[in-house]
């Protein structure tokens, strides 16, 4: 793959895309990719570092997922890694309760399991895709071998380690809060800064949360969740739209914690 040392130069990002990827054409979807994944992680890894991760898994097999269609089925030992083109992919287990418990939302340009693809120890995690979503999935052994002989391509995935620990961080801090509603709120700001679109002074959450996984992210009951939900609504501070739940007073919500 070459050396992946920062490019301090102040040539185009596409003329430096070209000279990293060594690819003679490159299209603007692909460019358009690479500026989406450095908005995406913003932090230590520069382009050219996510360029080389994106080729490695785009040497591996392209899948494509259903809405709803397992990736990872229950009880089924992993043998890959996943890099999400497009889609989103819900990781969660289920409770000795039998209720389904939300652990993270995978977004594109993201990979999993990020822990097991390491450690290997990552246990009765299913995966399902929330939407229609395209990944790419290689083996562990080649993932790590990269890892091994390419040590500046480590970047993308700290940034990723990084998000990961602090959206768990805030799952903690909002546990903090002492009723369902300011649990609730929390939560919905915390996903509208992760997946949120703005649109006419309104944020929209643009993932088909379903009320049990907002339920198990927040320690309520699924009825507890329902009633509060329908209690912001009629305050007008949210509403359901097409499967999405768009805040329509950010502030006002703010306000509440």
């Amino acid at each position: 793959m070459g050396d992946f040392q920062p490019d301090g130069s102040n040539h185009s990002r596409k003329k430096r895309l070209i000279f990293i990827t060594d690819i003679h054409h490159i299209t603007p979807w692909f460019v358009d990719t690479m500026t989406g994944i450095c908005q995406n992680l913003g932090m230590l890894a520069s382009e050219r570092q996510v360029a080389a991760l994106v080729k490695l898994f785009k040497g591996g097999t392209k899948l494509t997922y259903r809405k709803g269609e397992f990736i990872i089925r229950p009880g089924e030992a992993n043998s890959a890694v996943f890099y999400i083109e497009e889609g989103l992919v819900k990781a969660y287990n289920i409770s000795k309760y039998g209720e389904e418990n939300l652990l993270i939302i995978r977004k594109e340009h993201e990979i999993f399991p990020l822990i097991w693809a390491i450690t290997g120890q990552e246990r009765d995690i299913i995966y399902q895709a929330m939407v229609p979503t395209v990944a790419w999935r290689i083996s562990p052994q080649i993932y790590l071998t990269f890892l091994h002989n390419h040590p500046a391509a480590l970047p993308p995935l700290l940034d990723m380690v990084t998000e990961m620990y602090r959206i768990h961080s805030e799952r903690l801090l909002n546990l903090e809060y002492r009723t369902v509603r300011e649990r609730l709120i929390s939560f919905l700001l915390t996903m509208a800064n992760r997946f949120g679109k703005e649109s006419d002074g309104n944020m929209t959450i643009e993932v088909p949360l379903r009320h049990q996984d907002i339920a198990s992210s927040i320690n309520a009951s699924r009825e507890t969740a329902s009633r509060e939900i329908a209690a912001l609504e009629r305050k007008g501070l949210i509403k359901p739209k097409n499967g999405f739940i768009v805040l329509l007073d950010v502030p006002a919500l703010q306000n509440y914690l």
